[in-house]
């Protein structure tokens, strides 16, 4: 997976949008609001910030020499898969999905059912 395919599978998902809350570098995407990716359009090699839930986060960094801590975020429950490892596009995608639906597992109702 690219980086342009990272985004593209990104905003497909419901209620998400992308900006750059912290630079002209940093670009996040976000579900009504909250985050759950955030990747650099300058640092090589292309990663991509994501949420886990920190029994897996620990198994994935284990599995795959494409999984770290997760880069300037809070290590328990975030990793970056660096794209194109040794992390399948068909994995990352999945990892992707697990990252959208802890943060809209963590919203008020009313805003779960805005998704639905």
């Amino acid at each position: 997976m690219n980086i342009e395919q990272l985004r593209d599978y990104c905003l497909a998902k419901k209620g998400v949008t992308e900006g750059f809350p912290f630079d002209d570098t940093i670009l996040v995407f976000k579900v009504l609001g909250k985050m759950f990716a955030a990747t650099s359009l300058t640092r090589l090699p292309t990663s991509v910030n994501l949420k886990c839930d920190p029994t897996r986060a620990l198994e994935l960094r284990e599995q795959y020499e494409g999984v770290e801590p997760g880069y300037h975020m809070n290590k328990k429950h975030w990793n970056t898969v660096t794209l194109q490892s040794d992390v399948s596009s068909s994995e990352l995608r999945e990892l992707i999905d697990h990252s959208y639906a802890l943060v809209v597992k963590g919203m008020k109702k009313a805003d779960r059912e805005r998704l639905s």
